[in-house]
């Protein structure tokens, strides 16, 4: 296990009292943890103080002051070891530099003034040779021999009480009153009413049994004596664990957990909101909502989540417990399909904690958002509306208004190939010929057999003379065009497969020898490929000699395609 489990199970143990099984938790803990950790030495030395062990109390409270000297509460289990040590005026400075490093430190406070009254004379009550008396070596083998005493004596920290004045017999002054075994106690020691049996009180005593009935009834809690060596430590060492602060609460929690995982939402509801009561962790609060959020509960789920932000924020919670309230409220307004508040509260997550997976809902509900606007914007009649607005605007000649209509045409119905290619018609007026392409691939993208988006695009091309790119989007038409409409558009293609051509490779210089001509048009990679190709070598030697096998040839539409790029190359000259 990790030195975190032990601290988990440690704290456990010791909220149930089971000192030695904390101990020894604590002891594997701090074995595997890497580094030191100063809270395992901490908890430890809470266990020794509260087992009486204050020689092995101190050493640990020492280390862990060691290992983190800016620690306030490191020096509160330095001033408890030395108070049960009797080391009256150390613990009082070991207080001191608690409350130095933490004012609001209540445990330090506390220590520090029953350190005090244990050293003023004003405090201390004559003990009357009861000190000498409770420091009998064989007192408490006495007492839990004696019928009167011996049930007390089964109180294990009733025996650590009265074994402490061996060491301090002032504190009996402070003790005497608080705990009324304690009278009984000395009663025994001073012989009087040995053989009274306990229900046998006297008269004069009746008045107190409400009280003493009280101070029973107060034997499970911590006692304000114990304040500098118990009940201070029971706190703080479930303090430094978020998790362990209380065991009922956590127990309520992992049944929770268990239902959960059942899908029993409503009874897991239940066991996290008992776990809040018993202890106001807002993890429970989480809890109970991400149980809201499965039954589909969305605003109540909202409701503990907001109220979870609004507790985190007093009590001063982790600031990526609050992370999660928000990105959980953000994931109910998701499933709400409310993506507005949905960003909102994940930007607010990622404020208070910077989390990957909050930044990918983040990223994507805003895609979705985008999404959910478009959808809602588009209605056909009203982009028909700016199709015949954006013509007008283009008969006009109005090129920029009819590029915004025709943009308003897309909004209004994305779907319809034809506003991406109208608008990049207008475009093209307008000399942006890539904005003009990109237009064509997405008219094409919606519709693949549009043939004037082909020709458009193959128009844009040759003007930013991608003249191979323009001649592949020609060939793509001509396919389609024959395969579709019977060839009703080969006109407008060939002619431009002309101009692709014949501008692809149009000599700077009117003048151009035959063998300049070649040399030109062998640095294009598709001519330099075709002459290069062992059956054109063939064709073309044929031609050589009897010109009209290459017509035969050319029915063949590869090789037409690979003699006009030639003839357009100047390679194949033709009318001479």
């Amino acid at each position: 296990m990790s030195a975190d489990e032990y601290k988990q199970q440690g704290n456990a143990a010791f909220a149930a009292k089971d000192y030695e099984k904390a101990v020894e938790l604590f002891s594997k803990g701090i074995e595997v943890s890497e580094p030191a950790n100063h809270v395992l030495y901490s908890n430890r030395s809470a266990c020794f103080a509260s087992m009486k062990k204050f020689a092995e109390a101190l050493k640990d409270a020492e280390e862990c002051v060691k290992i983190n000297p800016s620690w306030s509460k490191g020096y509160n289990r330095v001033g408890a070891a030395r108070f049960g040590l009797g080391n009256l005026d150390e613990a009082e400075k070991s207080f001191e530099r608690a409350l130095e490093l933490d004012s609001s430190n209540k445990a330090a406070k506390d220590g520090l003034q029953q350190v005090q009254q244990a050293k003023s004379p004003k405090q201390q009550m004559p003990d009357l040779g009861l000190g000498q008396m409770f420091s009998d070596p064989n007192m408490i083998e006495k007492l839990k021999a004696n019928p009167k005493t011996a049930d007390m004596m089964k109180d294990p920290q009733l025996v650590a009480k009265v074994t402490q004045l061996k060491n301090n017999p002032q504190a009996l002054s402070q003790d005497l009153f608080s705990d009324p075994r304690l009278m009984t106690i000395m009663a025994t020691l001073m012989g009087i009413d040995l053989n009274m049996n306990p229900g046998e009180e006297p008269k004069k005593e009746e008045p107190k049994k409400e009280e003493v009935q009280k101070e029973a009834a107060k034997e499970s809690e911590p006692k304000q004596e114990e304040t500098s060596k118990e009940s201070e430590l029971e706190p703080e060492a479930m303090e430094v664990d978020d998790k362990g602060t209380q065991v009922e609460a956590e127990e309520a929690k992992s049944e929770g957990n268990k239902l959960y995982k059942a899908r029993k939402f409503d009874e897991a509801i239940e066991q996290y909101q008992r776990a809040w009561d018993l202890h106001k962790d807002i993890t429970y609060l989480n809890n109970r909502a991400a149980a809201e959020y499965e039954k589909g509960d969305y605003e109540t789920a909202i409701a503990t989540l907001n109220t979870a932000v609004e507790q985190g924020r007093e009590s001063r919670a982790d600031y990526k417990v609050i992370a999660k309230s928000f990105a959980r409220i953000g994931n109910a307004y998701h499933k709400m399909n409310d993506f507005k508040k949905s960003i909102d509260y994940y930007q607010k997550s990622l404020t208070e904690f910077r989390n990957a997976d909050v930044l990918t809902k983040l990223r994507n509900t805003e895609k979705e958002l985008k999404k959910q606007e478009a959808e809602a914007y588009i209605d056909p009649e009203k982009a028909e509306e700016a199709r015949l607005e954006g013509r007008d605007f283009f008969t006009k000649a109005d090129w920029p208004n009819a590029v915004k209509a025709y943009t308003e045409m897309i909004k209004r119905a994305p779907e319809d190939a034809r506003g991406y290619s109208n608008r990049a018609a207008a475009l093209a007026k307008l000399m942006s010929f890539p904005e003009a392409i990109a237009d064509c691939d997405r008219a094409i993208q919606k519709d693949p057999n549009f043939i004037k988006a082909y020709i458009r695009k193959a128009s844009a091309q040759i003007a930013v003379k991608e003249y191979a790119a323009a001649i592949e989007t020609l060939e793509e038409a001509r396919g389609k065009d024959k395969e579709l409409y019977n060839g009703a558009n080969s006109k407008e293609i060939e002619q431009l497969y002309y101009k692709a051509n014949s501008q692809r490779f149009q000599p700077s210089d009117a003048n151009e020898s035959p063998e300049e001509t070649y040399q030109r048009a062998m640095k294009d990679p598709e001519v330099a490929k075709i002459m290069q190709d062992p059956v054109m070598q063939s064709i073309l030697q044929q031609a050589q000699q009897n010109p009209a096998a290459l017509q035969e040839h050319m029915q063949n539409p590869d090789v037409f395609k690979k003699i006009q790029t030639l003839i357009a190359a100047g390679i194949i000259r033709t009318g001479r």
